[in-house]
Order: C-alpha cells, then sequence, then structure tokens
C-alpha cells in the first residue's frame, strides 16, 4: 500500500501535465505555471514542445520521453528525482499516457517512493463521449482501433457485448472500411464520429453506422469513436438454462449452487429457476 499525500510533504514530484488537443486557449494557467517552474519538462515530441513553450513564453529545458526511449529514459528522470529536481511530462496533445508514452515511467517514480502528481487539462476522448449524444456513463475507454482488418474484428468482437458505451481513437488511415468492419461485427448501432475537436473544423456525426458510412465527406484529421452499448437483449431458452445447470454440476458444483450460479449470471429467479428445473428432472 503507497499513501500520497502531494501537498504534505516535500518530495520531488513528477507532473503529469494535459495539454491542449487543439485550441491553445484551453491551456489552463496552473499547467502553464508548472511547466515554468518545474527543473526539467519531459516530451514526447520535443519539436511540438518547443511550439508550445514559444506561445507561452516557456524556456524550461526539455527532454525527450517518447515510445521508443521510454525504459531509459525512465530510469533517467527518476535519477533526476533523486537529485532533487522536479519533472513535468506532457505528450503531443491531451494526458500523457491516454494512448501515449508514459505509463511505465509513473509506475517506476511510484515505485521509487517519489509524488506523481496531475494537473488537468484537455482530452479528446472525453470531449467526444459528453457531446456524443450516447450515454456518457459507464463507459470504457479503449484506445486506438487495430489497423489491420483481422486484428480489428477481433477487437470488437470481445468488445461488443460491453455493457457500456465505448470510445475509441481512430487513425484517418481505411477510415471507410474500418467503419464497414464496426457495422459487420456490432451492427447498426447509434455511433458518433468526431474529429478536429476544438478547432476551426471541429465535427460531429450522429447516426446509426450506416449513416454516418454515407455522410462521412471528409478523410483529414483524427477521429474519436463513439458507439453506443449492445442493446439487443440475447433470449435466453428453457432449455439453455437447464444445460448452463448441468454443465455446473458437471464442474463439480452441487445442484444448488449451480442453480444460483446460473441464475445470477442470466438475471432470472433463482426459486423460479430452481422449480423449473426440479420439474424437468
Amino acid at each position: 500500500m503507497i499513501k500520497q499525500q502531494s501537498f504534505k510533504n516535500e518530495l520531488p514530484t513528477l507532473y503529469l501535465v494535459a495539454t491542449p488537443i487543439g485550441n491553445l486557449q484551453e491551456m489552463t494557467p496552473r499547467a502553464i505555471e508548472i511547466l515554468k517552474t518545474v527543473d526539467i519538462v519531459a516530451a514526447e515530441d520535443t519539436r511540438n514542445a518547443r511550439k508550445l513553450f514559444s506561445h507561452f513564453d516557456i524556456e524550461t529545458k526539455l527532454i525527450s520521453h517518447h515510445a521508443h526511449n521510454e525504459h531509459e529514459s525512465s530510469q533517467g528522470i527518476i535519477d533526476l528525482l533523486h537529485n532533487h529536481s522536479s519533472v513535468a511530462l506532457i505528450s503531443d496533445a491531451g494526458y500523457p499516457l491516454i494512448s501515449d508514452p508514459g505509463q511505465t515511467l509513473v509506475r517506476d517514480v511510484i515505485a521509487a517512493g517519489y509524488n506523481v502528481v496531475p494537473i488537468s487539462g484537455a482530452s479528446a476522448f472525453l470531449n467526444a463521449l459528453v457531446a456524443s449524444g450516447l450515454v456518457a456513463q459507464p463507459f470504457a475507454f479503449m484506445g486506438f482501433l487495430e489497423h489491420k482488418e483481422n486484428q480489428l474484428k477481433k477487437q470488437l468482437e470481445k468488445d461488443k457485448d460491453l455493457p457500456m458505451t465505448t470510445v475509441y481513437y481512430l487513425s484517418v488511415h481505411k477510415l471507410a472500411k474500418t467503419l464497414e468492419i464496426v457495422y459487420d461485427v456490432l451492427g447498426n448501432r447509434q455511433i458518433c464520429l468526431v474529429r478536429e475537436l476544438t478547432k476551426m473544423h471541429e465535427e460531429f456525426i450522429r447516426g446509426s453506422v450506416t449513416e454516418v458510412i454515407d455522410a462521412v465527406d471528409v478523410i483529414k484529421g483524427e477521429f474519436v469513436l463513439v458507439i453506443e452499448k449492445n442493446s439487443v437483449e440475447e433470449i435466453v431458452t428453457f432449455e439453455t438454462l437447464i444445460s448452463q445447470i448441468d454443465d455446473a454440476i458437471s464442474e463439480g458444483n452441487s445442484v444448488s449452487r449451480s442453480i444460483s450460479l446460473v441464475a445470477k449470471r442470466n438475471n432470472v429467479s433463482k426459486n423460479d429457476l430452481y422449480a423449473q428445473y426440479h420439474e424437468s428432472k
């Protein structure tokens, strides 16, 4: 167990600073202040970071922390913390760690006994979710959709029965084909396809999968895809329930325990199922 009271100790700190996802006016005063006052800023891409720094007159030293040097860089950052330096981590846009580098670093910094403090800001998937018109909670953010068709189908098959709204990042490549596969695997669900969040060409396309496919006429930009949960309830027959009970019994459970397990799994009355089961035997 690790208890961190962020502002009641003097330990060196790693700050996770969210940066704008398009509109620079969404950079918070606190984020600017942190980036100006830490000793080092670790950036996913130092070239992009310099543009941000130039806009906000930030002169803090930059180092690189990206997917290809994450393990080596993490150790270097821990060494900096050990030497009482404060460090901020930023990605190209939005929150670090969210489909961006940083997970290894955060894990290692916590294990080393230092503070990890988030600095709030913009999030593309949350912006898309709350404005999608679909149920906002519960939801699951699943990261990027797979690029290869076979892997994409497997990914959607795995996620299709989740009892919640799902949110994905989507590359512009093969957009039409990706939406066709979404239709093939998930059916004609309600979705919201979002692009260019907070920018001049921000766009929300809301409707069924087929309606969105017909409406898409721009293939530029980065996308967020919000998908409603499966609203088709599977009809479980009496024969299926009896079969499930028999399977549970064959696995070593008692009859009573098996009936309880199957009733809970299928959200049916245990007493009614118990009576029906014994009537059938």
